[in-house]
């Protein structure tokens, strides 16, 4: 997608986002993101405007970015305008209707993950975004966390020799009652264990960053899938964990541990990637926040620790690369955005399907989740 259109211009050179769902993620990651973006030397961003139903969730992403105009819904915005990106922070299920405004009306479109809570409105997405012709992403932040990108060049320079296994955890603590930090307890629409509006649990929230970094560290996406949801912890509809197991289409491996039932306190972010001649671990650098520890293990088992940025959060680092790509011109080819939304929904189909292929033993028997898996190669409605 490297045609582009602005919102009204910004003459400054600053790319001015509009937050549309504020939550708990757009409030305390993405808005801050936004406002320490303003430091750097490209990429350089500010809020104009948040857009939420709900009138006390607008107004404290409104606080959050210096006083900024409130709206109710994306028509309001879009008939003030003055925005050139689109934040979308929506419920799973409210993506598509924003994504096909904004991107109709020629903003740049920034997606939380998944695109959507399933497959014909993710596709919708991508379509709305490719017809329009607009710079649209789905927000990975994990592949903007300083530690992982580091990591990656690792990877790349041959550092590991041959990778052969990538390993992740990342888990949380989410009971149905849970409220993010902020609100006030008991007063939280836990919309994630909806599975109408979210679509999924654990899985469909949190493995999308796993099949995103493997394929971003390794240069290639995995192709085959397998998931084995849990429903062990909490008592909501959707499963609480799950285990995924993948592979490359030249045989690295790819398994990971995702869930809501790991207690905060735990040990429950970790990245390992193993190679011939050595092992890359990350510790505490799964999320959202700045920071962590990278260390690499040679052959010889020595250890040394691998230094990277440990003050820009992920957020800011993606903010600060959409927006460069929003604002780029003709000329700007070094800031164009790199990662294309019809990769994003292959990635979103294969997940799905390994889901739907998982649950399916479960729902014929009566019994809890079973596992299942999906092969991206040649399986009838993936590719896309």
């Amino acid at each position: 997608m490297s045609a582009r259109r602005r919102g009204n211009g910004a003459p400054d050179g600053v790319c001015r986002w509009a937050v549309v769902g504020c939550g708990w993620v757009a409030r305390d990651h993405f808005v801050p993101g936004v406002r320490a973006s303003a430091a750097g030397a490209w990429g350089r961003a500010r809020v104009v405007a948040a857009v939420d139903r709900d009138a006390d969730a607008a107004a404290a992403v409104s606080r959050a970015a210096g006083g900024v105009p409130v709206h109710r819904d994306i028509a309001a915005l879009l008939a003030r305008g003055g925005a050139d990106a689109v934040y979308v922070a929506t419920p799973n299920h409210a993506h598509r209707e924003v994504v096909e405004a904004a991107a109709g009306a020629g903003l740049a479109v920034l997606c939380e993950k998944p695109l959507a809570a399933g497959v014909a409105d993710a596709a919708a997405v991508a379509d709305a975004c490719h017809r329009a012709g607009v710079v649209a992403g789905t927000a990975f932040d994990q592949r903007f966390h300083p530690a992982h990108r580091a990591a990656r060049r690792l990877v790349r320079a041959g550092r590991l020799g041959r990778v052969t296994a990538i390993r992740i955890v990342y888990g949380c603590w989410l009971p149905p009652e849970w409220s993010p930090p902020g609100e006030r307890a008991g007063g939280y629409d836990n919309w994630r264990a909806d599975p109408a509006r979210a679509g999924g649990g654990a899985v469909l929230d949190l493995a999308p960053h796993v099949l995103d970094l493997a394929g971003e560290v390794l240069g290639r996406d995995t192709v085959r899938l397998s998931v084995v949801p849990q429903r062990r912890v909490h008592r909501y509809p959707v499963d609480d964990g799950g285990l995924l197991t993948a592979v490359t289409g030249d045989g690295v491996l790819v398994s990971a541990h995702v869930s809501y039932n790991t207690r905060e306190r735990l040990p429950r972010r970790r990245l390992e990637i193993v190679g011939t001649d050595g092992q890359l671990t990350a510790t505490d650098t799964m999320g959202q926040e700045a920071g962590g520890r990278l260390e690499l293990r040679d052959a010889t088992g020595r250890v040394a620790r691998v230094p990277f940025d440990a003050v820009t959060s992920p957020f800011t680092a993606q903010v600060r690369a959409f927006s460069a790509a929003v604002m780029a011109g003709p000329a700007d080819t070094g800031r164009r955005w790199a990662w294309p939304l019809e990769r994003d929904l292959m990635l979103h189909r294969m997940l799905l399907a390994a889901l739907a292929e998982a649950e399916r033993p479960a729902r014929a028997a009566g019994a809890p989740a079973g596992g299942g898996g999906h092969d991206l190669l040649g399986a009838e409605g993936v590719t896309p």
